[in-house]
């Protein structure tokens, strides 16, 4: 029976190296040569984390981040940016977290949609993905193409289709 998987995940090495040039950039703008702000991306948390002096400059930092996901071809939808908190001194801290995996919430509703399309397909929730299958090619594309049309809220990739 065909089926294929529907994942939200970021390639980590892309990743990395559009925050690499996000940081280069920043650092070598002239607006921010007198500037204190640092970015630090923890790997293992998948967490994003600025701290800087004022929201001209956070806003100019997250920014240049979405720039450079952009240009390397990863959505932006990816990141869930946190609230502001003041850190020590006249500094204020944003952590950005980058989300992997469907939630729970984005799984029932790309099932109930999938459900609600009339295609004679069966799409179940594992884990932090969501998997489609069909006696049916043609309506498993028919799937993708509905998934693609609609937002949920991140990134989704399809993968793993199998005849």
């Amino acid at each position: 029976m065909p089926t294929f998987d529907i994942v939200s995940k970021v390639d980590s090495q892309t990743f990395d190296n559009a925050m690499n040039n996000a940081k280069k950039e920043i650092l070598n703008r002239y607006d921010f040569s007198t500037s204190k702000s640092t970015i630090d991306h923890d790997k293992k948390t998948n967490m994003i984390t600025i701290v800087t002096e004022d929201d001209m400059r956070l806003k100019a930092i997250e920014d240049s981040i979405i720039s450079r996901m952009v240009k390397q071809n990863l959505d932006a939808k990816s990141l869930d940016f946190g609230k502001e908190q003041y850190a020590s001194g006249n500094m204020i801290r944003k952590e950005i977290t980058v989300k992997e995996g469907i939630d729970k919430e984005t799984a029932k509703k790309i099932v109930a949609k999938i459900k609600a399309s009339g295609l004679k397909v069966q799409a179940s929730m594992m884990d932090d993905q969501v998997r489609v299958q069909s006696k049916s090619i043609d309506d498993l594309q028919g799937v993708i193409a509905l998934c693609r049309k609609e937002d949920f809220g991140q990134p989704l990739q399809f993968i793993n289709m199998r005849n």
